[in-house]
């Protein structure tokens, strides 16, 4: 995988990050900017192929964060990426933002039972739980996070009443945003927020097994069906 190149961005929730995977390693810039991503996404991706002396035309493939989070925030990162791509023409993946920071739990902690919940408002979470397997296939063996409870919005009663396993690893802000959680001596951790740079292994491993989509296809994982997505002017 030394001679891919993958950008990342994630926008979707008061993180503002890029990562880039060349030649074998990680850079990344990340800053909490909850109401500037459109100012500041941009400008961060531009700085940082210029550290590692690259354009967007010698990128490969460019992943980002596809939700759940703030419906801002997740239609400008999907805006973003899709304008990117399309100019490029690259191949894009979509990352869940809930396994990205099970990624974080994994690489920080060594965490391979993770329960993520974000802070949705309104007295619900963004929540799921995943594990990490090996799975072997034709083109080898691999890690993935496997699904034990998916993804959805819910009350924290409802996480409650799906969380049989009280010992897994816990992270993102919506442990800490109700005090459900709190009185049922469930607390968070230090991975409170998703970022692109734990989205490059799980981007990776979605790339060498062709699982990639074009710009056009697109799509904001919002959880909340009331919530629409609109694409680009003039595309279908």
């Amino acid at each position: 995988m030394k001679n891919i190149t993958l950008l990342a961005l994630d926008t979707s929730t008061e993180a503002c990050s890029v990562a880039l995977w060349h030649k074998g390693e990680k850079t990344y810039l990340d800053e909490l900017a909850q109401r500037t991503h459109t100012k500041r996404i941009l400008p961060m991706v531009d700085e940082l192929l210029a550290n590692s002396g690259i354009n967007l035309k010698q990128v490969d493939v460019l992943a980002f964060g596809r939700g759940p989070g703030s419906f801002t925030g997740v239609r400008v990162g999907a805006g973003i990426a899709q304008g990117l791509a399309l100019g490029a023409d690259l191949p894009v993946i979509g990352v869940s933002n809930l396994t990205a920071m099970a990624q974080a739990a994994f690489e920080l902690h060594q965490a391979e039972n993770v329960a993520a919940a974000i802070d949705a408002r309104m007295n619900e979470v963004y929540f799921s739980q995943v594990k990490r397997e090996k799975v072997r296939s034709e083109l080898g063996e691999f890690f993935q996070w496997n699904p034990v409870i998916e993804e959805q919005v819910c009350q924290p009663e409802k996480v409650l009443e799906q969380l049989s396993d009280l010992t897994v690893y816990r992270v993102g802000t919506g442990w800490a945003a109700y005090p459900q959680f709190k009185y049922s001596g469930l607390e968070g951790s230090d991975i409170i927020l998703p970022f692109a740079l734990y989205m490059l292994e799980l981007a990776l491993t979605d790339y060498t097994q062709n699982k990639v989509i074009s710009a056009l296809e697109i799509e904001p994982v919002y959880l909340r069906n009331e919530v629409t997505w609109k694409k680009l002017p003039g595309r279908e």
